[in-house]
């Protein structure tokens, strides 16, 4: 039985960090007819309000919707006919600057510097910090081509991993490297998920882009849930019209 499905937001929703499309909203709709439904990335909440919260249409049953921003450190809820923080979990002032200063030092040595980007490279989410390599605001055509592979920032996490041994580095979205505390990463939200919801993780299914090892979506397999591996919307839309006839 399925009680909730869950999704990755860039790359399995949609474009990276663009809104959700009409045929996406709809869908998600149809789902929450039949099931709960969470999304869980490395965005923060003003992403997830431009590119989901906005985007549903207003026949969406959004009290069984459950957004969790940066990889599930937050967990937002719509009651009394607004979203409202379950929780949040934030970084130190420290654990910020040691976080900053390693990013710094493993670009030099890593030596991955492109020759154009866009905007800032790192971003503090409060309790993640993201690294995009082509800047927060480069163009999808530019993401595409930079690490399609993900061979590049696999080289990134591993040297960030030994500078940084007590936390988390997945990699994320087209171009992103998500840092957040020890332990936390889809898996660990998917079970504060399960915590706040009620529903057990084996009534869970888990759709994403990255379900590999190394990818940000893998640790909803490790720990045990039902996954779905799509390459892009279009089987996202496909795996979502299934399961509805399934629960239907």
């Amino acid at each position: 039985m399925i009680s909730l499905v869950a999704f990755d937001l860039d790359g399995t929703l949609a474009e990276s960090k663009q809104p959700l499309k009409d045929s996406m909203g709809e869908a998600l709709a149809d789902l929450l007819d039949v099931a709960h439904v969470a999304v869980i990335s490395g965005g923060d909440w003003p992403q997830f309000q431009k590119q989901v919260a906005s985007r549903l249409p207003p026949r969406a049953d959004l009290s069984k919707l459950w957004l969790m921003p940066t990889t599930g450190t937050k967990l937002f809820t719509y009651r009394d006919g607004e979203w409202k923080v379950v929780y949040a979990e934030l970084f130190s002032d420290e654990a910020k600057k040691n976080i900053l200063a390693a990013f710094d030092a493993s670009l030099e040595a890593t030596g991955f510097k492109p020759e154009q980007t866009w905007g800032e490279r790192i971003e503090d989410r409060g309790s993640q910090i993201t690294f995009s390599a082509l800047g927060q605001q480069a163009p999808i055509s530019a993401k595409e081509v930079w690490d399609p592979d993900f061979a590049k920032r696999k080289i990134i996490q591993v040297d960030l991993r030994q500078r940084l041994p007590d936390l988390s580095i997945n990699m994320g979205g087209a171009t992103s490297i998500d840092i957040t505390q020890k332990g936390v990463d889809k898996g660990y939200g998917l079970k504060r998920l399960r915590d706040a919801s009620n529903i057990p993780l084996e009534e869970m299914i888990f759709i994403g882009d990255a379900i590999f090892p190394g990818g940000n979506d893998y640790p909803a397999k490790e720990i045990g849930l039902k996954t779905v591996r799509v390459k892009d919307p279009e089987g996202t839309l496909a795996a979502i019209a299934a399961i509805v006839a399934c629960l239907e």
